[in-house]
């Protein structure tokens, strides 16, 4: 049975588990109306992510294994989510940049070009192969790649391997470092004794 297009929703994946609760439910859900929202949005498959430990200088989250990160739902608006994208800055508190893991199945691209205002962007491969594109140049990515995007940057992700891809995203202010924050400088060893 084929499925609509309304719900096969922009950048949405569907895994095995929900296209058959969907194919089950399919003849009930004629309209894409608010009940079918409701519907579709309580038998979607959604992980969330675990506060592990919080002090007063420090915050751990857990968004999970990096196979289960396909699991994630993302909402961005009132029809669109995105599976398998998951934003964890804000979730880790983090007061300078903010973080994404995405999750591409094969054959899948990231739906869009897209630039920023403000924001430089990092994506490390963590899993798969692809093709990334930034102003129309298309290059191979693949576990180990890092790109570094500036905010007018057009760029998009695909998968062109044949296992998911999954990459860790992170953005943080353009021009916001000076040679004062580089690493060897801005980092202090302390000359107390390491316990565990």
């Amino acid at each position: 049975m084929p499925i609509p297009t309304q719900f096969l929703l922009f950048g949405n994946y569907l895994t095995k588990k929900s296209l058959l609760v969907r194919m089950i439910f399919l003849p009930y859900l004629c309209t894409r109306n608010q009940k079918t929202s409701n519907i579709l949005s309580e038998l979607r498959i959604m992980k969330q992510i675990e506060t592990i430990k919080s002090g007063k200088n420090f915050s751990a989250v857990s968004v999970g294994k990096m196979s289960e990160i396909i699991e994630h739902v993302l909402p961005m608006g009132p029809n669109v989510t995105i599976q398998g994208k998951v934003f964890a800055g804000q979730a880790v508190g983090a007061t300078g940049s903010e973080l994404s893991f995405q999750t591409l199945v094969p054959g899948q691209d990231s739906g869009f070009l897209h630039t920023h205002k403000t924001h430089e962007e990092l994506y490390i491969i963590l899993k798969g192969e692809g093709q990334y594109q930034v102003d129309g140049e298309i290059f191979p990515v693949s576990e180990g790649t890092i790109v570094r995007v500036a905010p007018d940057g057009k760029r998009a992700l695909k998968n062109t391997g044949s296992e998911n891809l999954t990459m860790l995203c992170i953005q943080y202010k353009a021009n916001a470092f000076t040679e004062a924050d580089s690493p060897m400088t801005d980092g202090v060893i302390l000359q107390e004794e390491l316990k565990w």
